[in-house]
């Protein structure tokens, strides 16, 4: 069956009357949308996939959002970073400095939301393609991290996993004057910053390998065994939920395309046009604090 989706934006005609009938229908078609997602919430069983968008009103920007509209350059990609020992220095010293912004963000009112929603028994899991540990922060349990976390270091050439906080205190230590400062902080957590001339970069403490930050990287491929883990949840949810990502990156778009195709209802909340909006049962264009932490105030 088609599903029906509304997308909801405020338009402002040159005649009174129009604009006031244009907006009563944006208003009904809202409240509608609400009440559907309210809906797939309320009986319990969802699955949240949630994206950067989730984590824009705790100051981490995402890639095709209206806060990632401006950022300039793009992201590290494996190839590079696995194969240039410029390209490693570059993005360590970079995220060196936005390190200490994502480990500083706080969860908010969308996080809280969700944590919410699973401690009343609400929601299956959480999928997240975000990297910032905030889902956690705010205190959700049942999360599966489909890009991985910059929380922990992995070495690539014994696999060893360690917390990104012992990688820290060493390249504190081995960069003791590096006091670069940038103003703009990228959702991968590097920050804009073109001179990382001069910037140590520290080799893994027990065979001597390249750390990388473990998340998967543009070019690197989620690995199989997460792929299918997520594919259960949502064969097994009563809806999926889609919350802050505009699922242009198929790691996350093919959930909802799996959903749908099971006839299980897709609902989508993010500020903006989603790759994945003509297979949901509604969107909701609205930010996403306010409309997650109302929609827990009516399921109470």
């Amino acid at each position: 069956m088609m599903a029906t989706m509304f997308r909801f934006t405020r338009n402002i005609g040159q005649h009174g009357e129009v604009t006031q009938l244009v907006e009563t229908l944006d208003l009904d078609r809202r409240n509608l949308s609400f009440r559907m997602l309210v809906d797939a919430l309320r009986d319990g069983g969802a699955v949240v996939l949630s994206g950067a968008g989730l984590s824009t009103e705790s100051g981490i920007p995402d890639y095709r959002g209206p806060s990632g509209q401006a950022r300039r350059g793009q992201p590290m990609t494996y190839q590079a970073f696995s194969g240039s020992e410029q390209a490693r220095q570059r993005y360590w010293a970079r995220s060196h400095l936005g390190w200490r912004h994502i480990t500083g963000a706080a969860p908010n009112a969308g996080h809280r939301a969700v944590a919410e929603l699973e401690r009343r028994g609400l929601l299956a899991a959480v999928i997240t393609q975000n990297v910032d540990g905030l889902h956690q922060a705010a205190g959700a349990r049942e999360v599966t991290e489909l890009h991985g976390s910059l929380h922990r270091v992995t070495c690539l050439g014994c696999w060893r996993r360690t917390p990104r906080l012992v990688l820290d205190d060493r390249l504190r230590a081995a960069n003791p004057g590096w006091d670069a400062r940038a103003a703009v902080v990228n959702p991968d957590g590097d920050v804009a910053l073109e001179d990382t001339a001069g910037f140590v970069v520290v080799d893994c403490e027990v065979c001597g390998g390249v750390l990388k930050p473990d998340v998967v990287f543009f070019g690197e491929n989620v690995p199989k065994q997460r792929v299918q883990a997520c594919y259960d949840l949502v064969s097994s949810a009563s809806s999926l939920v889609v919350l802050g990502s505009s699922l242009t990156v198929m790691s996350g778009f093919r959930y909802v395309r799996h959903a749908a195709g099971l006839g299980i209802p897709v609902v989508i909340v993010n500020q903006g046009a989603t790759r994945g909006d003509e297979l949901a049962a509604a969107t909701f264009d609205a930010p996403l604090g306010e409309t997650l932490t109302a929609a827990v105030a009516e399921l109470s």
